[in-house]
C-alpha cells in the first residue's frame, strides 16, 4: 500500500524533493560547507560517520517533514545506516512521510564527445533489491552535457532510459537526470537537443510506464513544458547545479510545474557549529523559501 501512497504524494502533493546524495569526491566538499574539517576525522570509514551525523540532524529536524518536503534522495551508505534505530528510508516514509529515493550511479566516465556518461553500475540488481527491501520508492542517477554535441546528448539520454527500464522492471521508479552544465557555452542549444532526445525516449516507454526527470534548471523558462505534459513522466524536478540557492529559487519559480530537487542549495548556511535553535531556524527559513519557488 506504501508504494500507492508514495505515487500519490509526489504526482499531487505541493513541495520538493531534498538531495541528500553526495557521496564519494563530493562528500569532503559537503563536509567542509558544513563546517567540518579533513581534520576533525580520518579515513573513509570516519568520513562516512561524520556526514551521517550531518544528514541525521537534517532528517531529525522538526523544519524537515512531509508537509513540505516530498522525497529525499539518498547514496547507499546512507540508506544502509539507522536514524533513531530505524533504517533511513524506513524512518523518512514512516516517522517523516518522506519518500526515499536511491542514488544508483557509481559516477561519471571521462568525458568523451562533449559529455560525461555514467561509469558502469556493477551489481545494480543486487541494489535494486535491497532497495526495494528496504522500502526505497525510487532512484536517482546523473550524466553531464557539456557541450552541444548531438551525439554525445543521444547517448547519454539513451543511457538513461536504458538503466532506467531495469529499474522499473525491478519495481522502482527512476529519476532520469541528464544534467547540462550551467557553465556550458552552448548551454541553451544543448537544452534543445537534450528535451528533444527526452522526448523520442519517452514515446518509447510502455503505457503503464512511468518516470521522473531531473533536469538543470533551463535558460528559456518553461522550457521543459512538454516533458512536464507527459503522460508518462510524474513529475520533474529541478537540480541547483552550482547556482546560489537565490538564483535557483528565482529560476524555479518562473518555470511552472517544475519544483526542486536542490543539492547545495539546501544546505547553504547550515554549519555543525550552530547550535540547534539556529540550525532548525535556518534550515526551516530554506525549506519555505524553496517549498515556495516549487509551488508555481
Amino acid at each position: 500500500m506504501s508504494f500507492e501512497q508514495q505515487l500519490l504524494k509526489v504526482q499531487t502533493q505541493d513541495g520538493f524533493i531534498a538531495a541528500l546524495d553526495q557521496s564519494g569526491g563530493s562528500t569532503p566538499k559537503a563536509l567542509l560547507a558544513y563546517g567540518v574539517k579533513e581534520s576533525e576525522y580520518s579515513g573513509e570509514d570516519e568520513m562516512y560517520v561524520k556526514v551521517h551525523e550531518m544528514r541525521t540532524r537534517i532528517i531529525t529536524s522538526p523544519a524537515f517533514n512531509g508537509d513540505r518536503i516530498l522525497g529525499a534522495i539518498l547514496f547507499e551508505n546512507t540508506m544502509d545506516r539507522e536514524i533513531e534505530g530505524r533504517g533511513t528510508a524506513d524512518y523518512l516514509w514512516n516517522v517523516k512521510r518522506i519518500v526515499p529515493f536511491l542514488k544508483v550511479d557509481k559516477g561519471l566516465a571521462d568525458e568523451a564527445d562533449g559529455v560525461q556518461m555514467m561509469k558502469p553500475m556493477k551489481g545494480l540488481a543486487t541494489l535494486l533489491k535491497r532497495a526495494k527491501k528496504k522500502g526505497v520508492f525510487g532512484t536517482k542517477m546523473r550524466s553531464v552535457i557539456k557541450t552541444a554535441n548531438a551525439a554525445g546528448v543521444k547517448a547519454v539520454v539513451d543511457q538513461q532510459f536504458e538503466v532506467g527500464n531495469e529499474i522499473l522492471a525491478a519495481g522502482l521508479i527512476p529519476i532520469i537526470e541528464p544534467e547540462v552544465d550551467i557553465h556550458s557555452e552552448t548551454k541553451a542549444k544543448a537544452e534543445k537537443m537534450l528535451r528533444d532526445a527526452i522526448m523520442e525516449n519517452l514515446e518509447k516507454l510502455p503505457e503503464d510506464a512511468h518516470v521522473m526527470l531531473k533536469l538543470t534548471l533551463p535558460e528559456k523558462d518553461n522550457f521543459y513544458k512538454m516533458c512536464i505534459e507527459h503522460p508518462r513522466v510524474i513529475r520533474v524536478v529541478a537540480l541547483s547545479g552550482g547556482y546560489s540557492r537565490e538564483e535557483s529559487n528565482a529560476r524555479l519559480s518562473r518555470n511552472k510545474k517544475m519544483i526542486a530537487s536542490f543539492s547545495r542549495a539546501l544546505s547553504e548556511g547550515l554549519s555543525a557549529k550552530q547550535s540547534d535553535a539556529k540550525f532548525n531556524a535556518m534550515l526551516n527559513d530554506t525549506i519555505q523559501s524553496i517549498f515556495e519557488a516549487s509551488r508555481t
